[in-house]
């Protein structure tokens, strides 16, 4: 990316980096916001490297606000997904210039709380940080309101630290040493920022509870935008291939692929296709019975095509929410996913998808059993039930979040 001029002092604080086409012009149209007395928005996201759940979320806050200012510790995006961003200037933190940051950016877990604190914010009346990680941390003015779209408290430092230590193998020695006293540090500094943020909104009841437990506060359920296909007409499931199974998503520990490896070895006359890559691709194709398949990255609708045509999406990770299993009842298939985490927010169990009551092989095997003799579940039912999922939506809910929690502040105010 090119680099801007420095604009804060002191020198090393942040940058000013301009996206793939800063100076392209801004649709007014997209402005809907109805904020008497608002001037200035920043909107605060943690990072941008690639363009994943967060992002999406990111890309709606901003057509709600296109004339925020946007900041982020470290801008490594691709041209063609900042293009998504609308062309704006993105501020940066002194981390942009670390070496090798976009390859090893938890290396450089520890250095960003104090990198998010220096982003100078004075001036601004609205801050919405979309936060996974420490974007909520950001300094506000006491003048200012501080909204937070929280993906989920820090995973890897609160309930998600043992899961974390052993799929990066840190359980134990030196290493093991550092990170855990790096998680506690993170613990105690995400805990006391969380009273900088005025109103939180989570993205599943899950990731709500999460943030009661972190920080003792309430938040509004304001579900992710998932970008669903309205132009493929659901497959029948007579027309489909008997016990086909799809799964889709990056290929690392907490997505439990080689428990849906374990299961498929109970169900020989099933067969699963595993849609993505990751550093754990070629561990699983070594311990995978025959009847599982990995086909790695494939184009959008090449692996759309995969799921309208599969009998059930699998998908064993107990997510936030979990984007992919909503595109998935879009195309009218229906999902297999654990009982707990964000699928209870769109799953139905025997109307558009099954519960795994135990996170075990015998558990997702006797679901995906369970799949095949449930009469209930139809194409249509699972697409209808993901409408509510949309960008649309999504936009619609968190405005009139935004505009009450603005309201309320003015009124506090005056």
């Amino acid at each position: 990316m090119p680099r801007g001029k420095r604009i804060f002092s002191p020198q090393w604080a942040y940058h000013r980096t301009p996206s793939h086409n800063a100076d392209h012009p801004i649709s007014h149209s997209l402005l809907n916001m109805n904020l008497p007395g608002l001037r200035r928005v920043a909107i605060i996201h943690d990072w941008l490297i690639d363009f994943a759940g967060s992002e999406r979320v990111l890309e709606q806050i901003l057509h709600l606000f296109p004339h925020a200012d946007l900041f982020t510790l470290v801008n490594h995006m691709p041209s063609h997904d900042l293009q998504r961003l609308q062309f704006r200037t993105i501020n940066t933190s002194f981390l942009q210039c670390a070496p090798g940051i976009a390859k090893h950016l938890s290396k450089y877990l520890p250095l960003m709380p104090l990198a998010i604190e220096q982003f100078d914010l004075t001036g601004y009346d609205l801050i919405i940080s979309s936060s996974h990680c420490v974007a909520k941390g950001v300094i506000v003015p006491p003048d200012a309101l501080h909204l937070c779209y929280c993906h989920s408290p820090m995973r890897y430092a609160w309930d998600m630290q043992s899961v974390y230590l052993r799929t990066e193998n840190l359980w134990s020695g030196p290493s093991s040493w550092f990170a855990r006293a790096t998680f506690h540090y993170l613990r105690q500094w995400d805990s006391r920022t969380g009273h900088g943020v005025d109103a939180f909104a989570a993205n599943s009841d899950f990731v709500a509870k999460r943030i009661l437990k972190s920080y003792r506060r309430d938040a509004a359920v304001i579900h992710p935008p998932v970008e669903l296909c309205t132009t493929a007409v659901p497959v029948p499931f007579a027309s489909r291939r008997a016990n086909q199974l799809v799964t889709l998503g990056r290929l690392v520990g907490y997505k439990n692929v080689e428990l849906m490896c374990q299961a498929m070895e109970r169900l020989p006359e099933h067969h699963l296709t595993v849609i993505g890559d990751g550093p754990l691709k070629s561990h699983l194709i070594k311990i995978a019975p025959n009847n599982v398949q990995f086909v790695g990255h494939l184009p959008s609708s090449d692996a759309q095509d995969l799921i309208r045509h599969a009998q059930g999406f699998l998908f064993c990770a107990v997510e936030d929410f979990g984007i992919a299993p909503v595109e998935a009842l879009g195309l009218g298939t229906p999902v297999i996913a654990p009982s707990r985490g964000g699928a209870r927010d769109y799953i139905q169990a025997g109307e558009n998808g099954i519960f795994i009551s135990e996170l075990n092989a015998t558990g997702v095997a006797h679901a995906i059993s369970e799949l095949g003799s449930s009469p209930t579940i139809t194409p249509e039912r699972c697409r209808e039930s993901s409408q509510r999922f949309s960008s649309t939506h999504f936009k619609s809910r968190l405005g009139e979040w935004v505009e009450n929690q603005w309201s309320a502040w003015q009124t506090s105010c005056t």
